[in-house]
Order: C-alpha cells, then sequence, then structure tokens
C-alpha cells in the first residue's frame, strides 16, 4: 500500500497549483501526490461509505443461499456475495492510500458511526428479491459507479473497473431470476411483481437526494470525483429501466411514468424522500439488524484474526531468523548453495 500524502501544508501554493492542473486536463491524483484535504476527506467518506455498502450488502443475500431452489442458484448466489466481499475489499485498500487505516473504518462501521447505501437495510423476504437486487440495485449500483471509472483519484477509478465489471454480471443474474419467475406460474408471476412494487423506489434512491438537497454533489463533480449529478444519474436509470421491464413483462410501480418527447426522456412520479431520510437516520425496516450482525461476526471471529496474525508473526520471525543465518554463514556457503 502507498502510504498517503501527508502533507497537507502548502506554502508555496505549488502543490495547489499541481493539483487543479491535473483536475483541469483529466489527469489522475495519486497518493503520493499533494491534495487538499477536503478533497482527502471527501474520497475518505465516499469510498469507505461505498466499502461499508459492500460488506452490509452481503446480508439481504447471504440469507438466501440455503433457501434458493437448486444447487445451481445456491452457487451463483454465493459466488455473488463473495464477489461483494471482494469488492469491500477493493474499496477498503484504495481509502487506506488515503492514510485512513482499515481498522478504523470498520470501527466506524459497526459502532454506527459511518454510513452505507440506505438500498440494504430492506428485508428481503421472497425469493424474487434476489431478482429485484440484481435487476434493480445492481442496475443501479452500474449507473452510478460506471462513471467512477474515471474517478480523478486513480486508486479508487482503478478499483471500479473491475467492481463494475462484476457487477455488470450480478445485474444479468437478477434479470434472468425475474425472467424466469415472469415465464412461471401465476404465482410466480405475483411473486415477481410484488418484489418490483417492493424495490423500485429504493432503488431509484440509491443516486441519493435530489440536486438542490445534495450539498456534497457539486464538489465531487468540480474535482472529477463524479462526473454526473444525482438527477442526472438517476434519469439515465428511468430510461433504461422502462425497455427492460416490458421485456420481462412486469409493471414499474409509478403511475406518472410516461414518454416525454420534448425532453426526450420519461417522466417519472416524486419519491418519498421522507421515507429515505428515516432509512438513511437508522431507522429503516432492518437498520439494527444489519449493523448488530456485523457487529457480531466481527467479534465472533476475532480468534480467527488473532491466528492469522500470531502466524505472520511466527513467519517473519523465521524468515529474519534465516536471514541472519545465512548472513553469518561463510561466504563458501551460501555461494555454493
Amino acid at each position: 500500500m502507498h502510504a498517503a500524502h501527508e502533507l497537507d501544508d502548502d506554502p508555496d501554493g505549488s502543490g495547489q497549483r499541481r493539483f487543479d492542473e491535473l483536475i483541469a486536463t483529466d489527469s489522475r491524483i495519486e497518493p503520493s501526490d499533494w491534495m487538499p484535504a477536503a478533497y482527502r476527506k471527501t474520497l475518505v467518506r465516499q469510498i469507505s461509505q461505498h466499502a461499508n455498502s459492500e460488506i452490509i450488502g452481503m446480508q439481504p443475500e447471504g440469507n438466501w443461499i440455503t433457501r434458493a431452489p437448486s444447487l445451481k442458484r445456491k452457487a451463483i448466489l454465493m459466488a455473488k456475495v463473495q464477489d461483494e466481499a471482494g469488492h469491500g475489499l477493493y474499496l477498503y485498500s484504495a481509502a487506506q492510500t488515503l492514510g485512513t487505516d482499515r481498522d478504523t473504518m470498520f470501527e466506524n462501521l459497526i459502532t454506527g458511526k459511518a454510513k452505507y447505501s440506505s438500498i440494504f437495510n430492506y428485508t428481503t423476504p421472497t425469493w424474487a428479491d434476489m431478482g429485484s437486487i440484481g435487476w434493480l440495485v445492481d442496475g443501479a449500483a452500474i449507473c452510478n459507479q460506471v462513471p467512477l471509472c474515471r474517478a480523478s483519484y486513480g486508486p479508487y477509478g482503478r478499483a471500479m473497473v473491475r467492481i463494475c465489471k462484476e457487477e455488470s454480471f450480478h445485474q444479468r443474474q437478477g434479470f434472468e431470476i425475474l425472467l424466469e419467475l415472469m415465464r412461471g406460474t401465476p404465482a410466480q408471476q405475483q411473486m415477481a411483481q410484488e418484489s418490483v412494487n417492493r424495490w423500485y423506489a429504493p432503488a431509484l434512491m440509491m443516486f441519493g437526494p435530489p440536486d438542490a438537497d445534495s450539498p456534497n454533489s457539486q464538489q465531487s463533480m468540480a474535482w472529477k470525483i463524479k462526473r454526473f449529478s444525482n438527477d442526472e444519474l438517476r434519469q439515465r436509470f428511468v430510461d433504461m429501466l422502462v425497455p427492460q421491464a416490458e421485456i420481462l413483462g412486469v409493471t414499474l410501480p409509478d403511475p406518472d411514468l410516461k414518454w416525454n418527447e420534448e425532453r426526450g426522456h420519461y417522466d417519472f412520479g416524486e419519491l418519498d424522500w421522507a421515507e429515505f431520510t428515516e432509512v438513511l437516520a437508522g431507522r429503516g425496516p432492518a437498520n439494527a439488524i444489519r449493523v448488530s450482525r456485523r457487529r457480531t461476526a466481527h467479534e465472533n471471529g476475532e480468534w480467527v484474526r488473532a491466528a492469522a496474525r500470531a502466524y505472520a508473526d511466527k513467519q517473519s520471525a523465521d524468515g529474519q531468523s534465516a536471514d541472519r543465518q545465512t548472513n553469518q554463514a561463510p561466504a563458501h556457503e551460501w555461494m555454493a548453495s
């Protein structure tokens, strides 16, 4: 891991000028570059929240691994949950290059100090939810995250390339689950539609509040961390969903959804931002459960971490001992070896 550049002081302004030049020319800021303290703070907040979302996001789907309807479905879902753990690892590693250690970020998560995406505080009562999460939640994630591959901070943008490739597969997996259900019995079709009804609005809220109510969005765009505003991304997502819903045969639960010829986009209804605020504040259907289970898993895994640390320390000690023996051996012995 590269150490973050600690020198936020810039007495002659050369660091700021270089930073501004890199941003203006669409170049990458790297961990060893000077950067404004506010830029670093924004990145730590965004990347760590993104990592937290991947880790917490394993829970709504993880509880369906043992209940999936076939061995094939179990294996696919298990692989997807493993992918999400990997995404969390990539992102925590990217955030660490900014000088914030992973233990601190994780402690903030399990103590409730740090936020994660509100979408993962909804429950998954039916198998169809595995389809809706893939199609709607991962679909929204792709729409939001593909532009992040061009984020101005190098480690973040590079981590997003692989994440987006895997999220694209997850979205297709969810679409396929819903398609199979919609080709099934009336009860299966009803299950799929009911699930879409529950997940549609929360998925649209994943992009964040309206631009007028998003205090960080404009600055992130100016720094080229983000490339599009919340409302622009939300519009892209709705435009993408409508033709896919027609293929699936599901109805999107929005009576105001209609094509606007003049705008060249779909109009859609106002979202319940009071619900979004409640869930984000920790009063969603599963907020307490999600954080509690993550904390319990962390505590139960302490013996594994302790064993791993002890093993690493022993390996390091053995390696140092071997090095000393090699250095102390007569020249003809190590030359012959």
